[in-house]
């Protein structure tokens, strides 16, 4: 009987709590209902770890991260943890996860459900239909390049530095993830840089040309600076298939993209490194919205960006292909319908809590499995 899978779960803050409870439950059905074997600890991140631990991520907590198979994480930060010293603050613990996992390549579909094409704020021809995926480099670039900060001058002006840097193999690892990964959808890849002013990303844009001559040339590959990607993501997103990009460009683009699908409340997200010499590829997954202090705690959030980033989860890290496309279909069954959440609210639909969501997915869980 094959060994259970190691989840760590993290909740976090804000909404965090409330969305993973939908997901522990959607879990405990593939458990009793699929056979699913999964050995859950969970532990703070976030301001939550703050408060209790005095750090946003506590050593004990990245051992338990270290050590799993896949983390499934809900959201961090508030305004209670802002006036806090930036080094301390929740979302270092997040950026600690991901520095000390090394995971590099952060995964970001935008797909617009038929039955939400109307919630964009862009025109339903332009959206209806939409599935793109942006593979964004996670541990480089502006967010870790040295030296940065910032320093008083002599004259007593301040000045403010950060460092663009990428390395050829930074560079060439997540340029591979996008075009494997383009092979199973569009066997399309567009990489976005700016390098006809910033250096940095003319060596990204040669790396990735020289990857696509070494064993991928099937897969049709454009380049495209960032200023008019950002353009052509509200122009035309459907020219799109995979966008691969540095951490900085991504950040600002998968944003956008995903404003393109009606709401944040609907995005999940994956963060990958390498395999080690078992296979196992470490992972951490979790929805793109925030933590969302504003409906905290009223049972109104929006749980199946969470849900879908689990489905990503059962994709990526355990091949779980069949079950990833049962949470998904159970989705769009759901938004079929007609429930909405409050952030996807439209007219003539059915506006429900957290939990009910929640429950509509097992029942068509229920249904399709």
């Amino acid at each position: 009987m094959a060994a259970n899978k190691k989840l760590l779960i993290l909740p976090g803050d804000g909404i965090g709590p409330e969305v993973m409870g939908e997901v522990r439950r959607i879990i405990g059905w593939f458990e009793r209902e699929r056979g699913l074997g999964f050995d859950i600890e969970e532990d703070l991140v976030g301001g939550c770890a703050i408060d209790a631990y005095g750090v946003p991520l506590a050593d004990k907590t990245l051992d338990l991260a270290m050590g799993a198979d896949a983390v499934l994480l809900g959201a961090v930060g508030g305004p209670k943890w802002e006036p806090l010293p930036f080094e301390i603050r929740p979302e270092r613990g997040l950026l600690k996860l991901r520095k000390e996992m090394q995971l590099y390549a952060n995964l970001r579909p935008a797909i617009v459900f038929d039955e939400l094409a109307d919630a964009s704020t862009l025109k339903h021809e332009v959206v209806a239909g939409l599935d793109i995926l942006i593979i964004r480099e996670l541990t480089g670039d502006l967010y870790f390049g040295t030296p940065r900060g910032v320093e008083t001058l002599p004259d007593g002006t301040r000045r403010g530095v950060n460092t663009m840097v990428y390395t050829s193999p930074e560079v060439r690892r997540v340029a591979r993830i996008a075009f494997d990964l383009a092979r199973k959808r569009g066997s399309k890849v567009c990489s976005v840089d700016k390098a006809n002013v910033v250096e940095t990303t003319e060596m990204w844009r040669e790396e990735v040309i020289k990857l696509h001559g070494e064993g991928y040339e099937d897969i049709q590959l454009s380049h495209m600076y960032v200023d008019n990607a950002a353009m052509q993501l509200v122009r035309n997103p459907k020219q799109f298939d995979v966008i691969v990009t540095g951490n900085i460009f991504g950040d600002i683009l998968s944003d956008e993209a995903a404003m393109l699908t009606g709401s944040l409340g609907m995005l999940p997200s994956a963060s990958l490194g390498d395999p080690d010499e078992s296979g196992r590829r470490r992972a951490l997954y979790e929805p793109v919205h925030g933590s969302a202090p504003d409906i905290t705690g009223q049972g109104v959030a929006n749980p199946l960006a969470t849900v879908l980033s689990f489905a990503m989860m059962l994709r990526y890290s355990f091949d779980m292909d069949a079950e990833a496309e049962m949470v998904e279909q159970a989705v769009r069954n759901v938004l079929k319908s007609g429930l909405r959440t409050g952030d996807i609210m439209q007219p003539g639909m059915a506006q429900v809590s957290t939990t009910v969501m929640g429950e509509a997915i097992i029942r068509e869980l229920g249904k399709l499995g």
